[in-house]
């Protein structure tokens, strides 16, 4: 009895060192402070999508497989399938808030819509230059952000600001990428992607609450000297396309 409860303690332990370095690995961290940049508009998206995306996706794992899930770690294809989750759970979570917090700037700036679509580019390149290292599939961040730059062309910026659903891609994410096997995942899927809709809930409310969207889109008009190429002029590798 002792040697299986010393077991099950060391896989216990061992689940939670993987999910704490994923933690580490997202960049994980929570702030109080103004948000009145775009520095730390920037920095508030990929927290809370590092944060979204490592709750939901662990805590799914979790109700899902009981008291199996501590001994699942043992199982290295399975740490690497995570791991793989993990990062396209990210990079959706990242997406949405990014879309999210630059139509409330545009509209608190009265900003067009290109604009608003620099913003959030910018937001969501720094999320990815904060994580890059970290990635360990280096191609995959050019394809993320050749998603997002394909997002940003059908987005009805004034829509958003008023109360449309900004958190699309993450809910399909979690649900896609959730390393549960397909005939046990189809029957979740409305719970797990509500899940993520509701912990969006109090990240918008947080941002809303700390952020100076008036002060944000002035920071960010003096920023722009019209050097930078448009996102609708861009590839999914970040440079100009050509003429």
């Amino acid at each position: 009895m002792v040697v299986h409860e010393n077991a099950a303690s060391a896989l216990w332990h061992r689940a939670g060192a993987i999910i704490r370095q994923a933690i580490v690995h997202l960049g994980l961290r929570r702030e109080r402070g103004p948000i009145d940049t775009v520095e730390a508009l920037a920095r508030f998206a990929h927290t809370r999508a590092a944060f979204v995306a490592q709750k939901k996706l662990y805590g799914y794992l979790k109700a899902r497989m009981g008291t199996r899930y501590p001994s699942m770690f043992e199982d290295d294809v399975f740490v690497q399938s995570i791991n793989i989750a993990k990062w396209h759970v990210f990079a959706a979570c990242l997406s949405d808030i990014c879309v999210h917090a630059a139509a409330h700037v545009a509209a608190a700036g009265a900003m067009e819509g290109e604009a608003a679509r620099r913003l959030a580019l910018r937001c969501y390149d720094a999320g990815l230059a904060a994580n890059r290292e970290a990635v360990e599939d280096p191609a995959m961040p050019a394809v993320w952000r050749s998603a997002f730059l394909e997002r940003l062309q059908a987005i009805h910026w004034e829509n958003l600001a008023a109360g449309g659903d900004s958190f699309t891609e993450s809910p399909r994410a979690l649900y896609r990428w959730a390393p549960i096997a397909d005939e046990l995942k189809r029957h979740d899927r409305e719970i797990v992607e509500n899940s993520i809709r509701f912990a969006w809930v109090e990240i918008a409310r947080d941002l809303r609450s700390r952020a100076a969207f008036n002060a944000v889109a002035e920071d960010f008009v003096a920023r722009q000297q019209g050097k930078e190429p448009s996102p609708s002029r861009q590839t999914g590798h970040g440079h100009p396309m050509p003429e």
